[in-house]
């Protein structure tokens, strides 16, 4: 009972410390009554979209022009927008509003430091930005993978008639299908580990004192059983730069810098046509109810995933992962407790996913929903392969 507490206290303090590292609050206090103007980031990379954000913390109004009351220099020459981007901008008192330069990232194709200079009410304000080429490394991994998808993305669009939801689904189904042979090996040897957990058990009971001893035993028996327990972390590898691409691609899908990137066969699409509402759900919005419809979906389908990855016995009609004998004492204060991982895995798992994914895009909810539901089929076969 006090290891079941143990690991209940461990798992909620992380739980806590997760949820405010993501939500802790990171404005800036000392702005009090203050009209700030400042650039999102200091630095850009070409192609450069900067934006400036202006916080009116006063208890007016404040009112400028981008053309007149804007001024953005280049080595002390200004940089000239058209027409269109003059506007008269109205900030409310407490509120924040940003300009964006998205569209005219060619404007900003030099590197060095531009100049933001804004005068409101008679007063001067400055800010600026750095704009600097891409790193070797980076520009091998837009050459690799970022610029090759979003290519691919932008293609998708134009086939689905600018539907961002099918666009979503179809890029998820590619990605899955160019996954499998590395999720198949991951299943088939996750399911051989599980099988062999008596053994693995018997080994760590036997070697518990002697680290050196029980880390040769259990390579032995990985290579005498053909399972590699690596396999998971192998693929976790192979889709982390894939994630990271995808996310940056559809959270910025309509940045205008990002033409930059487009090949020469899909030069003529244009963003502003992009259908981002999917059967009702804003993709590239944040809304409560999208949020808990969203989560019941995959909470329901993420407990169907679990539950199949675990090994059923036909003797108690239970699910588990670990076997556990009621006097080993010594073992458990070892090993965490095999009925707890889960419990853990089955209803804790998709009760992290509600409160981590809150600020996530609608979009994402679809590829993770897409995504899941393929590992579950793949599941499905691995485990009669792996019952034959």
């Amino acid at each position: 009972m006090k290891e079941k507490f143990l690991n209940f206290v461990i798992i909620f303090l992380l739980t806590i410390l997760l949820v405010n590292m993501f939500s802790w609050n990171k404005e800036n206090t000392k702005d009090v009554g203050l009209l700030v103007f400042k650039m999102q980031k200091s630095s850009y990379t070409i192609p450069a979209s900067p934006i400036l954000t202006i916080t009116n913390n006063t208890s007016t109004w404040v009112v400028f022009n981008t053309c007149t009351d804007l001024v953005v220099n280049y080595l002390w020459e200004k940089v000239n927008f058209p027409k269109e981007f003059c506007k008269d901008i109205e900030v409310k008192s407490n509120t924040k509003q940003n300009i964006e330069f998205n569209k005219y990232y060619k404007d900003f194709s030099n590197v060095w430091i531009y100049n933001f200079l804004i005068k409101v009410d008679n007063k001067d304000y400055i800010t600026q930005t750095e704009v600097s080429n891409k790193w070797v490394i980076s520009k091998i991994f837009v050459g690799l993978f970022y610029a090759p998808l979003y290519n691919l993305t932008i293609f998708f669009l134009k086939l689905f008639n600018n539907s961002l939801g099918w666009a979503i689904i179809a890029i998820t189904i590619i990605i899955r299908l160019l996954l499998v042979y590395p999720q198949h090996k991951m299943m088939v040897s996750q399911r051989k580990l599980q099988a062999i957990q008596p053994k693995i058990k018997a080994i760590q009971e036997k070697h518990k004192w002697n680290p050196q001893v029980l880390w040769v035993e259990m390579m032995k028996l990985y290579k005498d059983e053909n399972v590699n327990p690596f396999w998971s972390c192998w693929l976790l590898l192979i889709q982390m730069p894939i994630l990271l691409v995808i996310y940056r691609i559809f959270i910025n899908i309509k940045d205008y810098s990002n033409v930059y990137y487009v090949y020469n066969v899909l030069w003529t699409y244009n963003l502003d046509g992009i259908a981002h509402n999917f059967f009702g759900i804003d993709l590239l919005w944040v809304w409560w109810l999208t949020w808990i419809i969203l989560w019941l979906l995959i909470a329901i389908i993420q407990f169907i995933q679990v539950k199949l990855s675990l090994i059923h016995t036909n003797q108690n009609k239970t699910w588990v992962v670990l076997e556990k004998k009621k006097d080993a004492k010594d073992y458990q204060s070892f090993m965490p407790d095999p009925e707890f991982l889960n419990k853990f895995m089955l209803y804790w798992l998709p009760a992290m996913v509600w409160v981590f994914t809150y600020s996530l895009l609608a979009w994402v909810w679809i590829y993770w929903w897409i995504s899941t539901t393929f590992t579950i089929i793949q599941q499905l076969i691995v485990n009669k392969i792996v019952k034959k």
